[in-house]
């Protein structure tokens, strides 16, 4: 069933709901299962239609469909899943990617995800926007550095920053709707990164294990050395995730990720002089901590 196109309302005149918006997603909804469902709520409410609209479109029951914008019971499957995507007229490729994500951290098995897939017919293939795929271009290198700092492994800091990308394929009107679509991104990025990272018990994310990846302990000339050295190193990192977020991330950029300055404000979507500042600010910051460390220019 083809979906009938979703009602487009006069610019700046709010959807015209009949109906009431969906309840709260339940606290049992895992993160990766939130990922996905919050956008799809997003756009059921931007729609202005009722969940008896969404009925007639996806051709599922109301408890159902309530049930999948809640999050509630058991995982749900690709099936009504897709109807309420094509329904809502959402980009397929994107969610199939953050449904199958989520469905095995509800712990399906590969076989039921398969099976689940398997009983829908694939739509036709979806391109992104175009300045999407120009953004993707230019950030998946520095934004994979930045995960990669943190997560210490590359198949975490891969997922993280595509994820990161699939979300903002999805929300789209969102992103370039904000006042600084970089700026947007690299929050959202950053967002997907830290609620991977374990905290600290003072609260801040814990960056030591970057220590272990250094060039500079590497190089030792023995195994005392080689621990000492990862021990300064660890403690110094630790500082650096206990800064203000802006600071830590320009921080982590170019010491830990190595990337240019003049790159930077491009990347996380702020004005030359603010990074400056923002590196300026945290240099000194460590410097009053580690007055031996080069931080100083």
């Amino acid at each position: 069933m083809t979906p009938s196109p979703i009602p487009e309302q006069s610019a700046g005149e709010p959807p015209q709901r009949r109906g009431r918006p969906p309840e709260p997603i339940c606290e049992s909804a895992g993160t990766a299962h939130r990922t996905w469902l919050e956008p799809v709520r997003s756009r059921f409410v931007a729609s202005g239609l009722t969940l008896d609209d969404l009925v007639g479109r996806s051709g599922y029951s109301k408890t159902r469909l309530s049930e999948l914008l809640r999050g509630k019971g058991y995982y749900p499957g690709w099936e009504i899943t897709y109807s309420v995507v094509r329904a809502l007229d959402i980009p397929v490729g994107p969610l199939l990617r953050l449904w199958k994500a989520a469905a095995v951290e509800a712990e399906k098995t590969p076989t039921w995800i398969h099976n689940r897939i398997r009983q829908v017919q694939p739509a036709s293939r979806e391109e992104p926007p175009i300045a999407h795929v120009g953004l993707t271009q230019a950030m998946w290198q520095p934004y994979s550095a930045y995960a990669m700092a943190f997560l210490q492994s590359e198949q975490r800091a891969r997922q993280a920053v595509a994820e990161t990308f699939d979300i903002l394929w999805l929300t789209w009107d969102e992103a370039t709707a904000s006042p600084d679509t970089p700026r947007h991104a690299w929050m959202l990025l950053r967002t997907k990164v830290l609620s991977r990272t374990p905290r600290r018990p003072a609260g801040h994310y814990d960056l030591r294990a970057a220590a272990f990846s250094t060039t500079a302990q590497a190089e030792a000339p023995d195994l005392v050395e080689r621990l000492a050295r990862i021990d300064v190193f660890a403690r110094f990192f630790d500082a650096i995730a206990s800064l203000p977020a802006d600071q830590m991330d320009v921080t982590v950029l170019r010491y830990l990720c190595g990337i240019h300055p003049d790159a930077i404000p491009g990347i996380v979507g702020l004005t030359p002089a603010m990074t400056h500042t923002l590196d300026h600010h945290a240099r000194w910051a460590l410097h009053e901590l580690f007055p031996d460390a080069d931080t100083q220019e």
